[in-house]
């Protein structure tokens, strides 16, 4: 009896030693700066945790916006399947570095991933003749999303959604512009066909009405408290569409009746998210849509020295834009798309700007808010193919893992999984 007490009493003497078992728990500790393998799948591995209902810590501004969890069984495995760096730490290391996150002075804080982002991208069902960068590195990362499109969005799909992913498409109902270079591919000729059935199923006569009504419910989708992720014509055309809701933009190779000659007095920009006081381009054989997208000529940069500056955000007082431009580099290399560039005095003054080019007096990344919804433009069509053409062969990532031009696009991913933090005044 006295021994059975003795040996209780050494047992609970050391687990007051010892404290909780939690607080003895390791650590895993995601580098995101230079010594990540593998940045891109990094961004899976936290998704991946969020469905295995386990937190995410993003440590903001520490060491390129590393993540860290409490161990979990089979974690080191899917890490190392995945060839993702890591390390095992202990709760007293990581105590030290959330201690020196805590420093007033340290621009640096913790953003917790609680939620599991459902994601749709916004994409024809056939086969198009180009790229998709997001969907490609969602597929590199390992992250799942649902495919939708026009009939999805006007059926009412988007409030299932937490993001949504805006890629090269044209909502003015001009098929890309593309007339004048491949009105004869059967891929366009397919694509116009396509569009205008789904018109016709959705009772709109043209395909420039749908797209403005499909335009109007992502609008709508975002102010509901959606988070909406832009790239390439997506950008402009989008609130081009939302300017022209109502008015006849388009010539009538498009849509068989001329375009309204006042239509450029007809744009209410009041209903737009980024753009005010743009001038349509109005030659329906031009390869353009908008004076918003910076022309090659006037942009004075090229493939060799063409770079946009990230900008950098207080992540105390700012954790949104500062989340959003996590990076292990400040500075990107810059690509084109159909729009490449935004001409900065024709963006809105509420926009919150995160990537220029000051040399050039473009913008190429930018955020804004809608309701109780997030927007976020990104200029350019693949960031790892500088001038990536209609019918070329995809951009293969195992050979760009640690892109930080892709990085923010799995940025606004994760994004949505944040909890959300009352602003510090």
């Amino acid at each position: 009896m006295v021994l059975k007490r003795f040996i209780l009493v050494v047992a609970l003497l050391l687990a007051g030693l010892a404290g909780p078992v939690s607080a003895w728990a390791n650590h895993i500790f995601i580098p995101m700066d230079e010594a990540q393998k593998e940045h891109l799948k990094a961004y899976g591995i936290a998704y991946w945790l969020l469905t295995k209902q386990i937190e995410v810590d993003w440590l903001l501004n520490y060491r390129g916006g590393s993540f860290a969890c409490e161990n979990a069984q089979g974690l080191e495995n899917e890490l190392a399947v995945r060839g993702v760096s890591f390390q095992v730490i202990s709760a007293a290391q990581y105590t030290g570095i959330l201690s020196e996150i805590a420093d007033p002075n340290a621009n640096m804080d913790i953003m917790k991933l609680e939620k599991v982002p459902k994601i749709a991208v916004y994409t024809p069902k056939g086969k198009q003749p180009w790229d998709d960068a997001v969907t490609m590195v969602l597929t590199y990362a390992e992250i799942p999303y649902d495919q939708i499109y026009d009939d999805e969005v006007l059926d009412g799909a988007l409030p299932k959604y937490d993001w949504l992913h805006l890629h090269h498409e044209d909502f003015t109902g001009e098929y890309g512009k593309f007339y004048a270079t491949y009105r004869n591919r059967p891929w366009y000729q397919q694509q116009q066909h396509d569009a205008e059935a789904t018109a016709r199923r959705h009772n709109f006569t043209k395909v420039s009405q749908m797209k403005g009504a499909v335009a109007a419910r992502m609008q709508e989708f975002i102010a509901g408290g959606g988070f909406l992720f832009a790239m390439c014509s997506a950008t402009d055309t989008y609130d081009i569409a939302l300017a022209g809701l109502g008015v006849d933009m388009v010539e009538s190779m498009y849509d068989g009746d001329p375009a309204d000659p006042n239509a450029q007095q007809k744009l209410n920009f009041n209903r737009t998210l980024a753009f005010k006081d743009f001038q349509l381009v109005r030659d329906p054989y031009q390869y353009e849509y908008s004076n918003i997208d910076m022309q090659p000529q006037e942009r004075g940069v090229y493939e060799d020295n063409d770079y946009f500056q990230l900008f950098t955000f207080s992540a105390k007082y700012d954790p949104v834009p500062t989340m959003l431009t996590q990076n292990h580099e400040k500075t990107i290399k810059g690509f084109m798309g159909q729009t490449t560039a935004f001409r900065k005095q024709l963006i809105k003054p509420d926009v919150v700007v995160m990537g220029d080019n000051k040399t050039s007096g473009e913008v190429r990344y930018m955020h804004g808010t809608l309701g109780k919804g997030t927007w976020t433009f990104y200029g350019g069509h693949d960031p790892e193919d500088y001038q990536h053409l209609v019918e070329e062969e995809p951009t293969d990532l195992s050979l760009h893992p640690n892109s930080p031009g892709y990085r923010l696009i799995l940025n606004n991913v994760l994004f949505p999984a944040a909890k959300k933090k009352k602003q510090k005044t």
